[in-house]
C-alpha cells in the first residue's frame, strides 16, 4: 500500500508539519476543478453539471451553494487585480470577466478570427495582464469545431489584446507564475511535464525549459499548479499533489482519496484547497500561499 506522504526531501517534513492531515469537506460533484478563494469563501467548479459551486464555513457549519448555473462548463478560474472573477469557460469557448455586480464581460473568445478551442486554467499578472491555456478538452471528441490549428496558451494585455505566447504543446493545462513574476510555469498534461519560461517587462516569454516531469503509472496528468512566497510549486498529477522546489527537485508527494485536478491557496493563506474528481479536500501545510489577482 502506497503512502499518503511520500517524501523524497528532508524539507518535505517541515513543510508538512508534524500531524498532516487531508480533510474531506464536501462531496457529490461531477468532476471538481478551478478553485478561487474569494474573501471568506471558496469558488470551484463543477465541469460536467455546468454550475460553480460556493464552499463556507458559517456558525452552523459548512454550507455548499450554487454560485451560478449553468456556467458555461467553467474550468479554470482566478481573480484580476480588482477583486473580479476571470473565468475559463469550456463550452462557450471564451475568458470572461464578472465584476462585484454580476456583471459579465467577453475577454477573449477568438484568435485571428478563429473560435478557441476551450479555454482550460488562468493566472492573473500584477501588471494586470491575463494568461491562459487553451486545450481542446471541451470540444465533444477533443476536435469536432476545432478551428485553430494548435493548442496555445495566451496573453490578455491590459489593452485587451490577446497575443499568442507558446504554439507547440500537446495540451497545455495549469500554469503559474514565480513570486517575484520572473518565471512562468506551465503544464504540458500529455507530455507529463511542466515546462518554465524567462517572463519579460512587456510579457513575452523566452529561456524555455523542462522545470520537472511528473512521470508515473498512476492515474492523473500534470494540471493544476500554485506556488508558496518561497517559490516551491504546487501541481496536482498522477497520484496526487506533488511539490518541488524552486529549482525543480521533487520535495514529495501527496496521495489524497482522490486524484486531484487543481488547487488553491485560502482561508490563513497556509490551507490548500484540492478539488479531486467528486469531492473537496484540504491540508494545512507550514508555507504561505501567493495571493491571487497580480
Amino acid at each position: 500500500m502506497q503512502e499518503t506522504f511520500d517524501v523524497h526531501d528532508d524539507s518535505f517534513r517541515n513543510l508538512l508539519g508534524e500531524e498532516p492531515t487531508i480533510t474531506h469537506l464536501a462531496t457529490g460533484f461531477g468532476f471538481t476543478e478551478g478553485p478561487i478563494w474569494r474573501d471568506d469563501h471558496l469558488l470551484f467548479a463543477d465541469i460536467p453539471n455546468s454550475r460553480i459551486v460556493r464552499y463556507q464555513v458559517a456558525e452552523e457549519g459548512p454550507v455548499v451553494s450554487t454560485f451560478r448555473y449553468p456556467s458555461g462548463n467553467a474550468n479554470g478560474m482566478t481573480l484580476d487585480r480588482e477583486g473580479s472573477l476571470v473565468t475559463c469557460e469550456h463550452s462557450n469557448r471564451r475568458v470572461t470577466r464578472t465584476d462585484g455586480a454580476g456583471n459579465v464581460t467577453v475577454l477573449a473568445n477568438r484568435y485571428e478570427g478563429k473560435r478557441l478551442n476551450s479555454p482550460n486554467d488562468v493566472v492573473v499578472k500584477s501588471d494586470g495582464a491575463v494568461y491562459f491555456t487553451d486545450p481542446p478538452y471541451g470540444l465533444p471528441g477533443q476536435t469536432q469545431g476545432k478551428e485553430l490549428d494548435f493548442n496555445g496558451v495566451f496573453r490578455i494585455g491590459a489593452d485587451g489584446e490577446l497575443t499568442l505566447l507558446i504554439d507547440d504543446m500537446d495540451r497545455p493545462n495549469g500554469l503559474a507564475f514565480s513570486p517575484d513574476e520572473q518565471k512562468f510555469y506551465v503544464a504540458d498534461s500529455a507530455r507529463k511535464h511542466i515546462r518554465s519560461y524567462d517572463v519579460a517587462a512587456d510579457g513575452s516569454l523566452s529561456g524555455e525549459a523542462i522545470f520537472a516531469e511528473l512521470i508515473s503509472d498512476e492515474t492523473g496528468v500534470p494540471d493544476g499548479m500554485k506556488v508558496d512566497t518561497e517559490g516551491r510549486v504546487y501541481s496536482t498529477g498522477p497520484g496526487g499533489l506533488w511539490i518541488f522546489g524552486p529549482d525543480g527537485g521533487l520535495l514529495g508527494r501527496i496521495r489524497p482519496p482522490e486524484v486531484p485536478a487543481n488547487c488553491a491557496w485560502g482561508d490563513d493563506w497556509s490551507t490548500l484547497y484540492l478539488t479531486a474528481r467528486t469531492g473537496l479536500y484540504k491540508i494545512r501545510f507550514n508555507a504561505t500561499g501567493v495571493k491571487p489577482g497580480g
